[in-house]
């Protein structure tokens, strides 16, 4: 596995911001995995969404922390396919300066949440929770430089 290093991490860079969503995995009760899409932000390598703080997805990271996520572009045909694919921890976000900066990024990149929210501007919103999750490792997708070209890094 090879370091992450910078024109690697503009790759990464480029996907996130072309993509609002993830399919995000979670290890159930039962050790089956979990895959919900869902709507997220980032600050650089770490991505954060807004979950339900009693959904499914919640207890299963209060039970089992490692997560996998995938994230992929738009794409007209196979030979422009990108994407990333990233194995890492996630946690609860339970401080309020952390909080406050997930919802400022969430507001920003989401501003249709000020109407769904209505007058509940604190963060996290009601029956609401951040994640956080860090990846380890991140697979880059990219058939631009061929069929099924993927480079896998370690993020340290």
């Amino acid at each position: 596995m090879m370091p992450l290093d910078s024109s690697h991490r503009q790759f990464i860079a480029d996907v996130l911001a072309a993509t609002p969503d993830m399919a995000l995995a979670t290890v159930r009760p039962d050790g089956y995995p979990q895959t919900t899409v869902v709507s997220y932000v980032h600050d650089k390598l770490t991505l954060y969404c807004c979950i339900g703080l009693d959904s499914q997805k919640a207890h299963n990271i209060r039970q089992h922390d490692k997560v996998s996520l995938a994230i992929t572009p738009a794409y007209q045909d196979w030979q422009h396919i990108r994407g990333l694919s990233m194995a890492g921890t996630a946690a609860l976000v339970d401080s309020a300066s952390e909080t406050e900066q997930v919802a400022d990024l969430m507001l920003f990149r989401f501003p249709q949440l000020r109407d769904v929210m209505g007058a509940s501007t604190a963060a996290p919103w009601p029956g609401l929770v951040f994640l956080r999750i860090k990846p380890s490792v991140i697979s880059l997708l990219n058939y631009e430089l061929g069929f099924g070209h993927t480079e896998l890094f370690a993020v340290s």
